[in-house]
């Protein structure tokens, strides 16, 4: 099983990204996703997670009233749309399914996530 996250590049102060989640030899609509992100020489955060029908959200810090979160399950595929990004949101983007829905009080721990995507690098520079 993997997932894919994609959309990152270099983007200006002010701007927005769209990133994506998809996944092979797993049906994502099944699992309920978070969004992390690394950046250099820090420990991976929580961003933003949707439930696996998309009633239920959760935002870090960083992400509320900027990021939202949403998922196609027609499509198979989550999404986080990244608004008025700052320099201090580069960083490795990557999505997550997260191995029991019943842990969504935790979503941001790490080990409740099964699968993890390889990352798409968001660089936010003028």
């Amino acid at each position: 099983f993997q997932l894919q996250a994609s959309g990152g590049g270099l983007v200006q102060p002010g701007g927005s990204l769209r990133l994506s989640c998809t996944a092979s030899g797993l049906t994502l609509g099944d699992r309920a996703i978070g969004w992390f992100r690394q950046a250099p020489g820090k420990e991976r955060e929580g961003v933003a997670y949707i439930s696996s029908g998309g009633d239920f959200t959760r935002f870090g810090d960083s992400a509320k009233g900027r990021f939202t979160i949403s998922r196609d399950n027609a499509k198979d595929t989550v999404y986080l749309q990244m608004n008025n990004l700052e320099p201090e949101d580069t960083a490795v983007y990557y999505c997550a399914a997260q191995y029991d829905e019943r842990w969504r009080s935790y979503w941001r721990l790490l080990k409740h996530y099964l699968y993890w995507g390889q990352g798409t690098l968001v660089t936010v520079s003028s």
